[in-house]
């Protein structure tokens, strides 16, 4: 049994598995989200190589990595996540040399180290593949690697050879090469992103740790002796980041408006980095698997934290390492592990930017990956001594993490779910667009995506034959863009005109459509010539006083077959995939393709969830003189729904006011009007 353990289940495999288990479980059912979509959109349509144009006023060395994994790999969602898959299994692998490069006589603590930055479940960011896979974890990959090789440049030159000799001419020989790979990797880590600025001082940290046969004066003085030449590195980098931060070619964070911190902000914020990446994120899953511990969603992934606790415990405890003994040792990891904390709070920090659980601001938890890890199992190390508690409790550590990132997993499942439900019911309900139009709407119901994030998929879909020039179509969000550059006001005929990535969108406020996603509804195109001014009084104001812009007229209502989102899988018929028809039948006038989509709801056992979208239904109904089916939907539309009351009134009144509505069944609308007691 053991040879079979230490020969097929070896350390690698296990991370594989691990890997798998964390990430992997719900990969085919997520795809792109935030800025996977513009980074989707211009490999898809401009190429590659625009990454490099790109990517010049927004960290200019990353251009290049984009240019080569989108020049590898399609702009399709599930092979991205499955690279994303393979770049977490070679980063757990980089962490586990790195680690064991630093602390030879350690490899327990290396394997545990290594487990944790896999699954480190502070960061829920894994899933906008296209996006953070190139912009951080590859970066990180180099930057572990860099790291690794230090620590062999260092131990070449310190550690006795086998005849006793500490510095001989082949370990010399092997100083040179060694330390060219760790600048050039510590370049290409460092220089890509920001994220990683502040942890070059754990390259001091574990130069010193190497260093136990000098005192602790020349180990120091040591240890600086082998960082100057990184440190030049990175002090290159920081008078690079400050020439090109105040050189105005930058355009990234507005750090211009940043107000200088508080010294008591900037330590309350770092005690409670350090609280939540050195304690918290560890047992965040049972806090949040209590809140709803019904849904099946929580039990499975209660299931699965059990059956990877139970699996990496036997898994575990048949590894027989040879662990040197040593009481400072936990201590040494606290304190490294801490800095490391600390370090890499320090780059997001500095920008005013939060460090947020369960947000898109988690993803500043990158840089403390290897803190956090260092932090978690130096406490392992120094408070407990039977070997046996610790092998439970870093299985418990990585099964909690294991269940964390399934629990991600699964709120990136369900947004690429609604994801889905919002570009197939834009393409039932607009088959076809003008050029230059833009899409208004106050905000999306959604977690991931924001309006620039929209706007790639929407021209996708829209200008599929796209090759260069100005942007067709674009969305923008009144709450967050009114008042701004983008959107100085909802006044008709003002120019919209901003830059995205290389290309431009140029519009007008004229030439605008205005929708309204509910959270619990269908997709609906807002008309003020319909009243929706009023009918949809209730809402937020920013998406009210952009509806006299909604020009529908702009939507060509043909049906011309190739408008589909390809990207992602159709759903199955359901009540809005009837409602957006209607609602594009009832722009055409066509009441009686209505009436029959009415009839094939009904057969299927569909209904609305919000009565104001039996409207395209009522007035059907009405122009039909199906007065009975008029009579059942207002009793069900107005119970209880003061906007259903106020659409229906609505719906009257621009009936009684059409010419084309015969006297008879002006009649039957004018008692309808009256049993609703509407305003005149």
């Amino acid at each position: 049994m053991r040879r079979f353990i230490e020969g097929f289940l070896s350390i690698p495999l296990l991370f594989a598995i691990i890997t798998i288990l964390a990430y992997g479980l719900l990969l085919p059912f997520t795809g792109f989200y935030w800025d996977d979509w513009p980074f989707a959109w211009i490999a898809h349509f401009l190429g590659p190589a625009e990454f490099i144009p790109a990517f010049a006023s927004f960290r200019p060395f990353l251009g290049p990595i984009f240019f080569l994994t989108t020049s590898l790999i399609p702009t399709v969602p599930i092979y991205w996540q499955i690279f994303a898959l393979i770049i977490r299994f070679l980063l757990v692998l980089t962490t586990w040399w790195m680690f064991k490069s630093i602390w030879p006589n350690h490899p327990r603590s290396a394997l545990g180290a290594s487990l944790l930055v896999l699954i480190f479940p502070g960061y829920s960011q894994h899933w906008v593949a296209l996006t953070h896979i190139n912009q951080e974890l590859i970066p990180l990959i180099f930057y572990f690697l860099s790291f690794g090789f230090t620590a062999r440049v260092v131990r070449s030159v310190v550690e006795p050879d086998p005849g006793g000799q500490i510095n001989s001419r082949s370990k010399q020989s092997r100083f040179f090469p060694l330390t060219v790979a760790a600048i050039l990797l510590q370049i290409c880590g460092l220089f890509p992103t920001e994220y990683f600025f502040g942890l070059e001082i754990m390259r001091l940290l574990f130069i010193f740790a190497i260093l136990t046969q000098f005192n602790i004066v020349a180990r120091f003085i040591q240890a600086l002796r082998y960082w100057l030449p990184y440190l030049a590195v990175w002090l290159l980098n920081a008078i690079w980041l400050m020439y090109y931060y105040n050189s105005g070619v930058y355009a990234s964070y507005d750090t211009a408006g940043l107000q200088t911190p508080s010294i008591q902000l900037i330590l309350v914020d770092l005690l409670d980095t350090i609280w939540k990446t050195g304690f918290y994120i560890w047992i965040q899953i049972i806090d949040l698997l209590a809140r709803s511990p019904s849904l099946p969603s929580s039990i499975l992934a209660m299931v699965l934290l059990v059956l990877s606790f139970v699996l990496l415990y036997i898994y575990l405890s048949r590894f027989q390492f040879q662990e040197s003994r040593s009481k400072a040792f936990g201590p040494q990891l606290l304190i490294i592990g801490l800095a490391g904390i600390l370090a890499g709070r320090l780059p997001s920090l500095a920008a005013g930017l939060p460090l947020k659980l369960q947000s898109s601001y988690d993803r500043f938890m990158v840089s403390i990956f290897l803190g956090g890890s260092l932090f978690a199992v130096g406490i392992l190390e120094t408070l407990i001594r039977n070997n046996r508690i610790r092998i439970v409790l870093l299985a418990l550590l990585v099964s909690l993490g294991i269940g964390q990132q399934f629990f991600n997993a699964n709120i990136f499942r369900r947004d690429w779910e609604k994801q889905g439900q919002i570009y197939w019911q834009l393409s039932w309900r607009i088959p076809g667009l003008q050029p230059n139009t833009v899409l208004l709407t106050h905000q999306m119901p959604i977690d991931y995506e924001t309006d620039l994030s929209f706007t790639a998929p929407i021209n996708w879909l829209y200008a599929p034959d796209y090759q260069n020039g100005t942007l067709p179509f674009a969305m923008l969000y009144t709450e967050k863009r009114l008042g701004g550059p983008t959107l100085p006001t909802l006044e008709p005929g003002i120019r919209i005109n901003f830059p995205y990535r290389t290309v431009e969108f140029d519009g007008n406020t004229s030439q605008a459509i205005v929708l309204y996603m509910p959270p619990s509804g269908c997709l609906r195109l807002l008309d003020p010539d319909k009243g929706d001014a009023v009918t949809y009084q209730r809402e937020s104001r920013y998406l009210v006083e952009a509806i006299p812009l909604s020009d529908t007229d702009r939507i060509l209502t043909e049906d011309r077959g190739s408008v589909k989102p390809f990207f992602i899988r159709e759903p199955e018929k359901d009540w809005c995939f009837y409602y957006t028809h209607a609602e594009l039948a009832r722009q055409q006038g066509d009441w009686q393709k209505i009436m029959t989509l009415w009839d094939e709801a009904l057969t299927q056992g569909y209904s609305p969830s919000d009565p104001v979208e039996y409207l395209p239904f009522v007035e059907a109904a009405a122009r039909s003189d199906d007065f009975k089916m008029v009579e059942t939907m207002t009793k069900i539309m107005t119970n209880g729904s003061p906007s259903a009351h106020n659409a229906l009134c609505v719906l009257w009144n621009r009936l009684l006011e059409d010419t084309t509505i015969d006297n008879a069944t002006r009649s039957s609308i004018r008692l309808q009007d009256t049993g609703l007691n509407c305003a005149p």
